[in-house]
């Protein structure tokens, strides 16, 4: 099967597969991860999912540049950070800046809580170890500056992370403009039907973060013996799950090999698609609650998740 561009609802056409541009929580990790982007450009990736509390920004940009390959050509998606969410127009010009570029393909707000803004501390934590949150700035708010962003041409299409229908809803009753992404956590463990039933009636695309939901995932009985069926990885198999449903999937992998088998995935049956879907549990393998019910900085109910 070959990778398809997925139409956003104005029009941007995104590729279906990405390369998720995480890369670890030190310098060196991010800075290392040049050498892989670069790896993942020669692979035939053209669409790369980072986001500026990655610390990768700079790293993708320099990637791209050394690739030789035009500007034009690669989608670059970004995401506003959970502690910029008062400041937009200062952030998004960091990004670029970061980047080297004049704009992004698409930005996201990566988190629907805001946290407190402390310079260099992207992540200040209360006394018991949650996030200091921003409680002046809501997500609405947000929202109304992310569209002057896509309104000044510094970004080709905007969207959400980490959004339910329950913020989705909120987030509608002010928006001037239909997110065209909500990039969530989504594997064969958590495929969240009803919030693709959701987006697909608001014509909003979704992005699975974690999509192939690590080794726990990877290794079910169901995805070993399908891989074994087709001669494909685990991973190949949960991809091809995630096109059949017309969901975008940015995987990260450092690692050449599993990099071009990402962008290989095989076609599934009707009957091996549907016995991936009832592996479904509603299970969180990324964002989980810590033991006070709080994922980073809001409860479940919170996030309407």
């Amino acid at each position: 099967m070959t990778v398809p561009n997925i139409k956003l609802n104005n029009g941007v056409e995104i590729p279906a597969i990405g390369l998720g541009c995480w890369a670890g929580l030190t310098k060196e990790e991010r800075e290392a991860g040049k050498d892989w982007f670069l790896t993942a450009l020669k692979a035939g990736y053209r669409h790369f999912d980072t986001a500026h509390i990655y610390g990768t920004e700079v790293s993708v940009g320099k990637a791209i540049k050394e690739s030789g390959i035009p500007r034009k050509n690669i989608f670059i998606t970004t995401k506003l950070p959970w502690n910029h969410m008062d400041r937009v127009q200062t952030s998004i010009d960091e990004s670029l800046k970061n980047l080297d570029i004049d704009y992004v393909d698409l930005y996201l707000v990566h988190w629907p809580f805001a946290v407190k803004y402390e310079e260099g501390n992207p992540a200040p934590m209360n006394p018991v170890g949650d996030l200091v949150l921003e409680e002046s700035v809501t997500f609405n708010d947000v929202w109304a500056e992310v569209e002057k962003v896509l309104a000044s041409g510094k970004a080709r299409a905007i969207g959400v992370s980490n959004f339910s229908i329950k913020t989705l809803d909120q987030l509608l009753t002010t928006a001037k403009v239909v997110p065209a992404v909500n990039q969530v956590e989504l594997h064969p463990y958590l495929s969240q039907p009803e919030l693709k039933a959701y987006c697909n009636s608001k014509g909003i695309i979704l992005t699975a973060y974690t999509p192939t939901g690590y080794a726990t995932v990877r290794s079910d009985s169901t995805i070993t013996a399908l891989a074994t069926k087709y001669n494909v990885t685990p991973a190949q198999v949960i991809l091809a799950w995630h096109l059949s449903r017309g969901v975008i999937a940015v995987p990260k992998s450092a690692n050449e090999e599993h990099q071009k088998e990402n962008l290989a995935p095989p076609t599934l049956s009707a009957e091996d698609l549907e016995a991936i879907n009832k592996l479904n549990k509603n299970e969180r393998l990324c964002n989980k609650a810590n033991e006070r019910g709080v994922v980073w900085g809001w409860t479940y109910e919170q996030l309407g998740w």
